[in-house]
């Protein structure tokens, strides 16, 4: 996870880029947390959280997702993500090089939603891991999921969940953007089925 790559399409653009470092380093000190225990509670290594904290590491979303979940702040509030321009809309959404995620709760702690628009461009997977639970569920497009050895292409309405200490990465199947929903926990942090008819629509890939 050392490796940064500028045009790493999950990169934040520039303005939010100067903030976040300090941000970060503000957070864990008023939680009075070291860079050992920040990168036990999150399994990001103490060498990438002292590179992000010093803006020589180039925040992505894989890696601000469980250090919101530890400093208990949404996402946006981490980046300081500009406003949509409509006063009664208030999430931020973060958009780089065509990848866009826009954040759907609001209360820090617990399980976090976000709708992800991915570009219709075909990446070279770059697999990453991170302490946390992850479901995805394909609102249209086909979405590529490289989870471990799997490597897998879900249509609408498949959805996935895995351990995102698993080496995982997402994204277009094919030169076709694709929605899709991310609800990103911590570890133990499942989606438990309350009520159903019993009927499913569709297959689920689970890992």
């Amino acid at each position: 996870m050392d490796a940064a790559s500028d045009d790493d399409p999950t990169a934040l653009d520039a303005a939010s880029l100067l903030a976040v470092g300090p941000r970060l380093r503000t957070l864990r000190a008023q939680r009075d947390a070291t860079l050992a225990e920040l990168s036990a509670t999150t399994g990001i290594s103490v060498s990438t959280l002292s590179r992000l904290e010093s803006g020589d590491r180039r925040p992505t979303l894989e890696l601000l997702l469980p250090l919101a979940r530890a400093h208990g702040v949404t996402l946006d509030e981490l980046v300081d993500a500009p406003p949509t321009g409509d006063p009664r809309i208030h999430v931020r959404p973060i958009t780089r090089h065509g990848r866009t995620m826009v954040p759907l709760t609001r209360r820090a702690g617990g399980i976090q939603a976000y709708k992800m628009v991915e570009p219709g461009v075909v990446r070279e997977p770059d697999p990453q891991t991170h302490e946390g639970w992850e479901w995805l569920y394909v609102l249209s497009g086909r979405l590529r999921l490289v989870l471990g050895e799997h490597d897998l292409v879900l249509g609408p309405g498949e959805v996935a969940e895995f351990d995102t200490r698993v080496p995982h990465w997402f994204g277009a199947a094919e030169a076709q953007s694709v929605e899709f929903l991310s609800l990103f926990g911590k570890q133990g942090e499942r989606a438990h089925v309350r009520a159903s008819t019993g009927r499913r629509s569709a297959p689920e890939h689970r890992a």
